[in-house]
């Protein structure tokens, strides 16, 4: 990749000496490379992730239901690290053919009940569990309004912005800055959202919440791109505010540890089986 104009062939081909950290894991096929059985645990619900904004969606509903009180929702959690390409093994390609992180599987069913893409594990949690997505209604149409709008926007934060900002093997100006737009156009969106309510959806957290925060709580809390100078985040205030509230939450906390292997070494949990792998080093 150089800065020179860049003329695209007739037809485009692969080409895998391209650069950036995901090079390697990146191709324009599906399926698997390897086989690779999946690991399996005590509890109904196995998830196999990494600790991305993506996967810590997930993990923190299951420690906000855990904290509901839903002792049902129990889970293990296993590192699919990317960076290794552990999402193209076979057995996880089985889990989620797209061979993205996260995907669930739920042996409380007979058979097991696959559930891939991290909106579509939100609202299946949710809604097996009845909490944290209203059950009908305005309310509810808010809630996957704003789910949705994550799931449509953040491809600009994270593969757009992200990418060219703070992976791409060279600075490029015109990415950098169409990318940096937009995401400055969504933090105002959703700054303006939260100047009237405390979470989201208005007085009621939900998984609209857990969706959005970390992706856009960690960009304005600095713990994503190291960007938040950058895109001057301070300014939107009410944003900062949301940002810091969830951040404040015990299960939120523990949500974020689970499949990290990056960070703080104090932050980092490569699996989770249980309540008690929280009090050990």
């Amino acid at each position: 990749m150089t800065d020179q104009p860049y003329t695209p062939p007739r037809v485009w081909q692969w080409e895998q000496t391209a650069g950036g950290r995901f090079a390697n894991i990146n191709r324009p096929v599906a399926g698997a490379t390897h086989e690779a059985e999946l690991p399996g645990g005590k509890h109904p619900h196995q998830i196999y992730s990494l600790g991305t904004p993506n996967g810590q969606k997930v993990t923190i509903l299951f420690e906000e239901l855990l904290a509901a009180g839903h002792a049902d929702a129990e889970y293990d959690a296993w590192l699919i690290n990317i960076l290794e390409g552990q999402q193209f093994g076979s057995g996880f390609v089985a889990a989620n053919p797209n061979s993205k992180i996260p995907a669930l599987v739920d042996h409380s069913t007979a058979p097991p009940t696959r559930v891939f893409e991290s909106g579509a594990i939100l609202v299946y949690l949710a809604e097996k569990f009845g909490a944290f997505l209203p059950k009908a209604g305005a309310g509810r149409a808010e809630c996957l309004s704003w789910l949705f709008w994550q799931m449509g926007a953040t491809p600009f934060l994270g593969g757009g912005f992200g990418h060219f900002y703070a992976y791409a093997p060279s600075k490029l100006e015109y990415p950098i800055n169409r990318f940096a737009m937009e995401v400055k156009r969504q933090l105002d969106v959703l700054d303006r959202n939260l100047a009237e309510r405390r979470y989201m959806t208005g007085g009621e957290y939900t998984i609209a919440d857990m969706a959005i925060w970390p992706w856009y709580g960690g960009l304005v809390l600095n713990d994503l791109y190291e960007a938040a100078e950058f895109l001057a985040v301070d300014s939107y205030a009410n944003l900062v505010r949301w940002a810091r509230d969830i951040a404040e939450r015990p299960a939120v906390q523990r949500g974020r540890r689970v499949n990290r292997i990056m960070g703080p070494e104090a932050e980092q949990m490569r699996e989770r089986h249980g309540p008690e792998d929280f009090e050990r080093p």
